[in-house]
């Protein structure tokens, strides 16, 4: 009879070959090998607040393993919007977290996915996407409409395989934060935090200017 430890690992096993697969078709989307970890995903999740009753937005759930983090802080799985551009991830995420809304799109299409005329504000921005795999003007793109959706000084939560910021930040109503670095993901990484600020501030990573 198998036990539960082994189903998971059969379980993640079979996600693991799913996200292979995808690679394979579509590295540039994908982004990795293997999904996110369970540690960094815990860890970014942490950056959401259940209790709130804003709804809180995912880019490029995957398999499903942010997802399922973001769900075990306790949030109401009617606030989690998801946005994923794999039909066959969408499938999968659909049945898995059927109480949550999956939309099949483009991230980098927020304007047509979430217009802000008819949009209550997220609290959390939550985000998988492999943005060092896209040129810079895509990613300030991206910072600019996540931002515009974001309760002012509400986290959108990315994380990166490199040193820098994957976007640097522009203007001074704007901060970009490390939180940690999670060395037991694999390969590891680094969790950022943007932040679109009420007032200007002086934009900085602990002392540091973002955009030097």
């Amino acid at each position: 009879m198998r036990t539960e430890r082994q189903s998971q690992r059969s379980a993640r096993l079979r996600d693991d070959i799913r996200f292979f697969k995808n690679w394979v078709h579509d590295p540039k989307s994908t982004g990795a090998l293997v999904p996110t970890g369970p540690i960094l995903a815990r860890a970014m999740a942490q950056l959401v607040n259940p209790a709130s009753s804003a709804p809180v937005l995912e880019l490029g759930p995957g398999t499903g393993v942010i997802t399922k983090a973001i769900l075990d802080t306790g949030l109401p799985p009617n606030q989690l919007n998801c946005v994923e551009y794999s039909a066959g991830f969408v499938a999968r995420l659909r049945l898995t977290f059927s109480k949550s809304r999956i939309v099949q799109g483009d991230a980098f299409a927020l304007d047509q996915l979430f217009p802000l005329e008819s949009l209550q504000p997220f609290q959390t921005v939550v985000s998988a996407l492999p943005l060092l795999n896209f040129p810079a003007q895509k990613r300030d793109h991206l910072l600019d409409t996540v931002l515009q959706r974001l309760q002012p000084g509400q986290p959108f939560v990315q994380f990166s395989y490199g040193l820098t910021p994957p976007i640097r930040c522009r203007g001074s109503n704007e901060t970009c934060e490390p939180h940690d670095w999670i060395f037991r993901n694999i390969p590891p990484a680094r969790i950022w935090v943007y932040r679109r600020n009420e007032q200007p501030v002086l934009l900085s990573i602990k002392g540091d200017r973002c955009d030097s």
